[in-house]
């Protein structure tokens, strides 16, 4: 019997409460992991309260894992004991299918996140496919990289996939955990970066992060300042929002990419789309060699999360700090203080 030590909620919105489980025998191509700290992300609150339907109970939560190979199974390639690794949204994929072949691993119809059917990093331990745990550079800091794993590769991607040039104009919207990420990476991608936000304490810290500028997202003269004038304007919360203000503040070709979770219908023009030819696009997080990458540019440009840390023992009170969106920006538990 092999038992993981976890944190479990065990009903909807429930408090996290002392969890043990049989992890069972390692698999041929998983390794086991000390988890070190893990992040905690919006979406480990949507699925401790079920918001998404696919919750089932005891779950443990944590899917931003940084820890040190403790165990390899006799198939695993690339790593080695005692190896800092992080682990984000997913856990496993086929291998096999047109995507996993064409480097979108995170595309699989197979792929296998880490806390939906399977019990995740706020634990002692974690196992994980060898593929999807991705070395960490040793510049960076283990207690605040593990955001980078889920929101630090969900804001990076788009970057990436959308083919975002250093002579772009990017605008971010929202300044929180996702958003204070996408303003650093936009920065050193050598983007001119503009800050939305609806909260005015924001501005000074937005600056502070990155951005050139800072832009109230409710005021309609500040917005109108800015009409056409964004190549590529990133959303990065959940919210309904003023969608056809947003779309007038990008140039003819634009582009507003989703990678909130927004939860009710977009309401949106198609005239300012269709005349300007603009693009609405959204995307998830990325494939191993993305995260990969976006932890080697982290490296170089000395980037990682702004993080509050919270003692494993303490997850009820971190969960809550998050939920109060009082966080700034991100909430990491160390698991040594369990």
């Amino acid at each position: 019997m092999t038992v993981f030590r976890a944190w479990a909620a065990h009903r909807a919105g429930g408090p996290l409460q002392p969890f043990d489980y049989d992890a069972g025998p390692l698999d041929a191509e998983d390794v086991e992991i000390e988890v070190e700290h893990c992040g905690i992300c919006h979406s480990d609150l949507a699925l401790i309260d079920s918001e998404w339907g696919a919750s089932t109970y005891p779950l443990v939560p944590g899917h931003e894992v940084v820890g040190r190979v403790v165990a390899l199974g006799g198939q695993t390639k690339g790593l080695a004991l005692g190896q800092r690794v992080g682990v984000g949204w997913h856990t496993r994929s086929c291998l096999h299918c047109r995507p996993c072949i064409g480097g979108e691993q995170h595309l699989c119809a197979q792929r296998q996140p880490t806390i939906v059917g399977r019990h995740g990093g706020f634990a002692d331990r974690l196992r994980s496919h060898w593929a999807w745990a991705v070395p960490i550079p040793d510049a960076l800091d283990p207690a605040s990289v593990g955001p980078l794993m889920c929101g630090g590769i969900t804001v990076f991607s788009p970057l990436v996939i959308q083919g975002i040039r250093p002579l772009d104009r990017v605008g971010v919207v929202g300044i929180g955990g996702l958003g204070h990420l996408a303003l650093k990476f936009a920065r050193a991608w050598g983007c001119e970066v503009t800050a939305f936000t609806s909260t005015p304490a924001k501005r000074d810290e937005a600056m502070a992060l990155g951005a050139t500028r800072a832009v109230s997202s409710v005021d309609r003269a500040e917005m109108k300042q800015i009409a056409g004038s964004l190549d590529f304007l990133l959303v990065t919360v959940g919210a309904a929002l003023e969608w056809d203000a947003l779309m007038g503040t990008l140039a003819p070709k634009g582009r507003l990419h989703l990678v909130g979770v927004v939860t009710e219908g977009l309401k949106l023009r198609t005239g300012s789309l269709m005349s300007w030819q603009r693009s609405v696009s959204a995307s998830p997080t990325g494939s191993p060699a993305t995260i990969a990458d976006m932890l080697g540019f982290a490296a170089r440009h000395g980037i990682t999360a702004q993080v509050e840390r919270f003692p494993m023992a303490r997850v009820n009170d971190a969960i809550d700090r998050l939920r109060s969106g009082q966080a700034r920006y991100r909430v990491v538990l160390d698991a040594a203080s369990q």
